[in-house]
């Protein structure tokens, strides 16, 4: 039988050519300085403030005839930088491979006449930018230039535009997998919104108690404020709860349905795809991916509902307590997101590779305890626990820099956060010096910002996670929506068959191997109720000519044809009902060998099994275990000899009554009593066809046609041959040496 594209030397030769999503993650200053990333994002960033420079002087010119228009000026001054800069930064942009980004000329024109806005509804005087401080312009532009600088030192997870596009393309996907919920999902929403609009309630009812106990105390007043906190506490406490039962309980069923469809989808997947992806990969896929992709979407949206409608909430209220400090705390939000959209971009990149990663270490796992024996009779028991230590050390470099950049980006998140609560008690207390609130109403206030940029941080965190977890629905939403090369959609099901199969100038190569032609246009034919024994050297295409009967691959050019019609026409269980395949390695699933002999039918009886098993030659060893029809053959077989599970395969084929009955090396691990046994059953039963594949001489001897295969050409011989003279490798040079004219 010749090598089959998923051997080990084209499994090396795919890996080659495939690079893992963690290599440019790997050595990532190596391969490209920071020095030379920072290069053009720093001075396109400079060009940029100079050239804004001279245009606010110029505008510094005209401010006074603006200045009359009020507020309208500073947005028609801001229109006139955008639009100036952004023509300035396409110049710049030419060439490069890293562009300026429109957030950064944006940032320039529209952040700074905004907070002199703020300034105006504070009760300053409308002010223009170009006729601001000099403190003004530096702060922006300062902020500008450190901006640039930490996106030029994180740009190397940088994705582009596409890849952006595609990853919101794949979350509308895995929203749209959450359809069947709908009903699930709008029941956690009114708890959501219920429970929400109770928490929000909590930090105004402790205010007015500080108030109560700050002043004539009234005992009526606080036993109310009391009553009414404990209600609404208790109430938001069974909203959440409700709510968060109804979330747990969409993902479980969410985690079910992907883990069905992907698995529905790979096992439709044509043989190619299987000897391209690892069985390791795959099962992380189906394992572990799943269900981050199932979990992150109603998590993520929980939460961001979650902040969305207590931010609202809370800047309401914030509002009326104090108007000048919520517009000084709005300035949290622009700088979280600043942070915020630096840090995503990198995590996003490093949680790709993570998956990557850990895929790699479970392939390593799967091929080792699936080939255990083979580790074992080698002693590379210590070189396969290096190669997983290696995989491991891998994945754990990578969550350590992922926890790094966390760390960091924490620290920051605090020094800003804890900056601007500074800012925000200092201007408190002018506001209680100048009685424009009360103490309690500044706790109040300082609860709600504390609980405020908490949730505008969740708000635009959740975004990016969502996105970040978009990289474990890639690779499910890739397999789901693969389309087999090899269609399965036949509708041919004829009663009668009569099972005259005929291969006409067929040339295929594997898809794996598209420069090597494994059949070179073969010809021949398997007459109904005959025998016809396949033979050939090793590499010849007799397991690929079985391949292409079986219809797991298209041929190239030419077509296999069943009673006249190409297999790809039959129907799809029809067809494997009525062809029937016997490996040299035949494949078992855990169970009872019942189940094994019956597998893939239904209805079948007692009297059927025992037929089947019967001809197999396996009613004797069926009979001397315990428990019969019932026992365990335990995974893969591995209970049984080969030879006990060849027979079982046999049986397998045979009840099903096939027209044409496939045999690669089906007896190959059973003794000589065994294989005539089998053949003279298979013999006496004149009413299918039979294709035989073997080496043994004595396998083929009976046949009454046999055909050669050599290099993928084809040589069709009588029987009349002298076996017990030649030995295989003779056999087949005199095979060519009489060769007939039907070749």
């Amino acid at each position: 039988m010749e090598e089959q594209p998923g051997s080990a030397e084209t499994r090396l030769r795919i890996e080659k050519d495939q690079t893992p999503a963690t290599e440019g993650l790997s050595r990532p200053r190596q391969e490209e300085p920071i020095s030379k990333m920072l290069v053009p994002v720093t001075f396109q960033a400079i060009l940029l403030l100079l050239c804004d420079l001279i245009l606010l002087s110029l505008l510094n010119g005209w401010s006074p005839s603006l200045v009359p228009l009020g507020v309208s000026a500073a947005w028609l001054e801001a229109a006139i930088r955008l639009l100036v800069l952004w023509g300035v930064r396409g110049l710049l942009s030419m060439g490069q491979t890293s562009p300026m980004s429109f957030s950064t000329v944006a940032t320039v024109s529209i952040l700074p006449p905004f907070y002199l806005l703020v300034g105006h509804w504070l009760g300053d005087p409308p002010l223009l930018v170009s006729s601001a401080a000099w403190s003004w312009w530096l702060a922006i532009y300062g902020a500008v230039g450190f901006s640039q600088l930490l996106w030029g030192i994180l740009a190397e997870g940088r994705s582009p535009k596409e890849s952006r596009k595609e990853d919101k393309a794949t979350l509308w996907k895995m929203l749209h997998l959450f359809r069947p919920d709908k009903l699930y999902l709008t029941g956690a929403f009114l708890f959501l919104i219920l429970a929400v609009i109770g928490e929000t309630f909590l930090p105004y009812y402790i205010g007015r108690l500080i108030d109560i106990l700050g002043t004539k105390y009234d005992a009526e007043a606080f036993s109310t404020a009391i009553s009414l906190l404990f209600l609404i506490s208790f109430a938001s406490s069974v909203f959440a709860s409700c709510r968060g039962g109804l979330f747990m309980f969409t993902i479980s069923r969410m985690v079910i349905r992907t883990c069905n469809l992907l698995f529905s989808s790979l096992v439709r997947q044509d043989l190619a795809f299987f000897q391209e992806v690892k069985t390791g990969a795959l099962a992380s896929r189906l394992s572990k991916d799943t269900t981050m992709m199932s979990r992150s979407v109603p998590l993520n949206t929980n939460v961001f509902l979650r902040s969305l409608i207590k931010s609202i909430g809370l800047y309401i209220f914030m509002i009326r307590l104090s108007r000048r400090l919520t517009l000084l705390m709005m300035i949290e939000t622009p700088l979280m997101m600043a942070v915020e959209k630096f840090y995503n971009v990198r995590h996003q990149a490093l949680l790709k590779a993570i998956q990557d990663s850990v895929a790699r270490s479970e392939e390593v796992v799967h091929e080792v305890i699936s080939s255990v024996q083979t580790v074992r009779s080698f002693a590379t028991e210590e070189k396969e626990s290096q190669r997983y230590e290696a995989s491991l050390e891998d994945t754990c470099r990578l969550r350590n820099q992922r926890d790094l950049e966390r760390i960091v980006y924490l620290f920051i998140v605090r020094v800003l956060r804890l900056g601007l609560k500074l800012i925000l008690l200092y201007c408190g207390y002018q506001q209680i010096c100048n009685g424009l609130m009360t103490k309690g109403n500044l706790v109040s206030f300082i609860l709600y910002q504390a609980n405020v940029g908490l949730y505008v941080q969740t708000l635009i965190y959740t975004y990016g996670d969502a996105l970040s977890n978009v990289g474990a629905a890639e690779k499910v939403f890739e397999y789901l929506d693969q389309k087999p090369s090899v269609s399965t959609k036949g509708t041919l099901s004829p009663e009668t068959l009569s099972g005259h199969i005929s291969f006409q100038n067929v040339t295929f190569c594997y898809p794996s191997r598209p420069e090597i032609q494994v059949l070179k246009n073969v010809s021949f034919e398997l007459c109904p109720e005959k025998v016809t024994a396949l033979v050939g050297p090793n590499g010849s295409g007799k397991s690929s000519c079985v391949a292409l009967l079986e219809h797991f691959y298209e041929p190239q050019s030419g077509e296999v044809l069943l009673d006249g019609e190409p297999i790809g026409k039959y129907e799809h269980k029809y067809l494997h009902k009525q062809v029937a395949l016997v490996g040299q390695e035949p494949v078992l699933f855990s169970g009872s060998i019942w189940d094994n002999i019956t597998y893939g039918l239904q209805g079948c009886t007692e009297e059927d099994v025992i037929r089947a098993a019967k001809e197999a030659d396996a009613l004797g060893f069926i009979n001397e275990l315990e428990g019969g029809f019932t026992a365990e053959v335990g995974e893969k077989g591995g209970q049984l000899s080969i030879g006990q599970k060849q027979r079982l395969a046999i049986a397998r084929a045979l009840i099903r009554d096939p027209k044409v009955l496939i045999l690669d090396e089906a007896t190959s691990a059973l003794d000589t009593k065994s294989e005539a046994a089998i053949l003279e059953s298979l013999q006496k039963n004149k009413a299918r066809t039979v294709l035989v594949i073997a080496h043994r001489m004595q396998t083929v001897e009976n046949a009454d046609k046999i055909v050669v295969l050599e290099d993928g050409v084809v040589f069709s011989l009588p029987v009349k041959l002298n076996f017990e003279a030649a030995n295989h490798e003779q056999g087949i040079h005199g095979f060519k040496g009489n060769e007939t004219a039907d070749s």
